[in-house]
């Protein structure tokens, strides 16, 4: 009987060794050929999964939205069956933020996917794509505090982007080690006050 093979079993493999590549020696540093010797399989085996490094770094990144959403999906059911506005958005952003080391790992395969994306304009599409969705989202959360009376008159769409911007800023921060957690934390509620009081 020939051996049934987990296709997404052994790519998520494969991402998993580029994360701890890029997170141990830079992204300078993912290749085919190393992330191979970190996952101890063939590089023949990876490149039959990835031709090339971006399939390998798009590939990551779609692992790392897929936790990201696993993440906020358990945190947000945790508030019970209709969550107050500014709870859900400090909850899905506390959640993306890297403030353990499993969501340290996932940010910075992120951040090293935006740099790439940076330079290369193919690999921005899905991020172009994402961005108005979330801070659409974001933006309803808003319009509905507001409409209960529990936001400022701020427009919607101009305060979801900003709080977006101080996520990626303190993501950042948090993982050059220039915030601490509570810091990180302190800042993305007064950043919360200011829009819903």
């Amino acid at each position: 009987m020939p051996k049934i093979v987990d296709h997404h079993e052994r790519r998520t493999l494969i991402v998993d060794a580029l994360m701890r590549v890029a997170a141990r020696d830079g992204l300078e540093a993912v290749s085919l050929r190393h992330v191979a010797a970190e996952a101890g399989v063939t590089t023949g085996m990876v490149q039959h999964y990835f031709r090339t490094k971006e399939e390998m770094m798009e590939f990551a990144m779609a692992v790392v939205r897929e936790r990201g959403e696993a993440r906020i999906t358990e945190a947000v059911g945790r508030l019970g069956p209709a969550p107050a506005p500014r709870e859900l958005i400090r909850t899905m952003i506390t959640e993306l933020l890297p403030l353990d080391e499993a969501r340290r790992a996932d940010a910075r395969v992120a951040l090293a996917f935006l740099a790439y994306a940076a330079v290369r304009p193919v690999a921005a599409a899905s991020l172009r794509q994402e961005t108005p969705q979330l801070v659409g989202f974001v933006a309803d959360q808003i319009r509905a505090a507001q409409a209960a009376g529990a936001a400022a008159d701020v427009d919607p769409a101009t305060a979801a982007a900003g709080l977006l911007a101080v996520m990626e800023g303190l993501g950042i921060y948090l993982l050059t080690e220039q915030y601490a957690p509570r810091t990180a934390l302190d800042a993305l509620d007064a950043q919360l006050s200011r829009i819903f009081g």
